[in-house]
C-alpha cells in the first residue's frame, strides 16, 4: 500500500561536528511504519469472520503475512485450506486497509476464537498472546531431519551481505528486520522486511504457501536478528532444514531445532559462525 516508510521532522544533534552551528539542526528523517493488522478467519457464507489475531507490522505483503501466520501456527496446512484472502476496510478514517479477511475452504475447521486465548503479537514478540507453552509448541508435518541439504560454511558466510544488499527499506530507515529464503547455491529467492522479525518470516512463508512451494526442503532461511523459539518453529512448520541468524539463538530455539532435526546457525558474522544443531549440514 506504499506505507512501509514515513517522514518525520527531527532535531539532529551531532556532538562531533566541527562547526557549533551544526551541532543541532532540524531535518527530515525516514521511519519504518508500524501499524496493527487484524486477521479475521472463518468459513464462507454470510456473516463476518471473527478476529483471530492482531499483529503490529509494517504494511506491505499483508496477505502473505496472514497466510504465513496461519500456516506457522498450525491453523492451515496448505494453500488448499484457504478459499479466499483479501484486504478489507477497517474502522479508521481515512481507510488504511488494516484488516485481512480469510475465508477457509469447505471442511477446514475454523480456529477457536476464545478471547482468553486470542493472539496479540507485538513487533518484538510473535507468541505473546498464547495461553501456555503447550499452545506455542506446534509440531510440523514435515520431516526436516530427513532433508539431505548440505551447505559450505564459506557460502553461509556470504549470506548476511547478500541479505543486507537486498534490504531497500532498511536503507531508508535502519529500523526493519529481514528474512530471506536462499537456495543451496546462495541465490536469494525472496526477501521480506518488517518491524517484527516474526512477521518478516511469516511473509516469506506466506509467499511460499501462495506459490505452492511447501515444503521448503533444500532451502535455507537467513534472518537479520536473533534466532528465537518462534522463528525456529516457523522454519520447521515450513519444512526448512536450516535457519541462520546474524545474532544469538535462545536455549528453546536450540532445543526445538535439535528435536526437529533442523540445522541452527547463529552469530553468522564475517567469516565466523556457531552451528548449534544439525552440524552435519554445514561443511567446513
Amino acid at each position: 500500500m506504499g506505507r512501509a516508510t514515513d517522514r518525520r521532522s527531527v532535531l539532529r544533534i551531532d556532538l562531533d561536528a566541527a562547526d557549533d552551528a551544526r551541532v543541532a539542526l532540524r531535518r527530515p528523517d525516514t521511519l519504518a511504519v508500524e501499524e496493527p493488522l487484524e486477521i479475521r478467519v472463518g468459513p464462507g457464507g454470510p456473516g463476518r469472520r471473527r478476529p483471530l489475531a492482531v499483529t503490529m507490522r509494517t504494511p506491505g505483503d499483508d496477505l502473505d503475512l496472514a497466510i504465513g501466520f496461519l500456516l506457522t501456527e498450525g491453523l492451515i496446512r496448505s494453500d488448499a485450506d484457504v478459499h479466499t484472502a483479501q484486504l478489507c476496510s477497517g474502522a479508521e478514517t481515512p481507510n488504511t486497509y488494516n484488516v485481512v479477511d480469510v475465508v477457509l475452504s469447505p471442511g477446514v475447521p475454523a480456529p477457536a476464537t476464545d478471547p482468553a486465548r486470542n493472539f496479540y503479537t507485538t513487533s518484538s514478540c510473535g507468541v505473546c498472546g498464547k495461553a501456555s507453552i503447550d499452545a506455542i509448541r506446534t509440531r510440523s508435518r514435515f520431516a526436516v531431519a530427513d532433508d539431505p541439504l548440505t551447505v559450505p560454511a564459506k557460502l553461509l558466510a556470504e549470506l548476511p551481505d547478500r541479505l543486507r544488499a537486498a534490504q531497500r527499506a532498511f536503507d531508508r530507515t535502519g529500523g526493519l528486520h529481514a528474512a530471506g529464503l536462499f537456495t543451496p547455491d546462495g541465490e536469494l529467492v525472496v526477501l521480506r522486511e518488517d518491524v517484527g522479525r516474526h512477521n518478516a518470516v511469516d511473509k516469506v512463508v506466506g509467499w511460499a504457501v501462495r506459490q505452492r512451494r511447501l515444503p521448503l526442503s533444500g532451502h535455507l532461511l537467513m534472518v537479520s536478528g536473533r534466532a528465537s523459539f518462534e522463528l525456529t518453529q516457523k522454519a520447521w512448520m515450513a519444512g526448512l532444514p536450516l535457519l541462520a541468524a546474524v545474532s544469538a539463538p535462545s536455549t528453546l530455539a536450540a532445543d526445538l531445532a535439535d528435536e526437529a532435526g533442523l540445522t541452527l546457525v547463529g552469530f553468522l558474522r564475517g567469516r565466523t559462525m556457531n552451528v548449534y544443531t544439525g552440524t552435519h549440514r554445514v561443511t567446513p
